[in-house]
């Protein structure tokens, strides 16, 4: 299971590199009135870095209300409550 691991990680590591080496063009982004200019990996990783920071906060958030809904049902089967 270790190699596994190690290996899948290696592959998705040069599959990144090999990402970033061909999306090296610039690209004009343009967000509300600001306008930057930056490579397509660099982009490419704001938006994965976005998007995992949203997914993040959203299933630390319906984890909670999940976790405090059995809590409830849980102490209301040993009539706690």
């Amino acid at each position: 299971m270790k190699n596994f691991k190690i290996i899948m990680i290696s592959v998705l590591v040069g599959l990144v590199i090999i990402v970033i080496l061909q999306n090296v063009q610039s690209v004009e982004t343009r967000f509300l009135f600001i306008k930057v200019t930056m490579p397509i990996a660099v982009l490419l990783l704001l938006t994965f870095l976005f998007g995992f920071g949203a997914g993040l906060l959203a299933s630390f958030t319906f984890e909670d209300k999940t976790n405090k809904q059995k809590s409830i049902k849980e102490k209301t089967q040993h009539g706690k409550i």
